[in-house]
């Protein structure tokens, strides 16, 4: 829908390869979250656990009726941040 070739992965445990719950962007690690209480805590920990070196973790998430909504750690986002200002 917005022009990037990603898909679902096969769910495999451990890390690299296609850990990540949706792959296609290169460095980032996406856990995909679609549920109703979500401890974003325990989902961005996942994420960090299962990125590879050069991905930065992030959780996109939403529960019904709602929106889509993108959670990574602040540092991460300063990084990104400070990379594309001037772009």
């Amino acid at each position: 829908e917005y022009g990037f070739n990603c898909r679902r992965s096969q769910q495999f445990c451990g890390k690299g390869g296609e850990s990540a719950d949706v792959i296609g962007l290169p460095f980032i690690h996406i856990e995909c979250k679609r549920v109703e209480a979500l401890n974003i805590y325990n989902a961005i920990a996942q994420s960090k656990r299962d990125a590879a070196f050069n991905e930065t973790p992030v959780v996109m998430h939403r529960k019904n009726r709602c929106g889509w909504l993108v959670t990574m750690e602040f540092e991460d986002w300063i990084k990104m941040y400070k990379e594309n200002k001037d772009g």
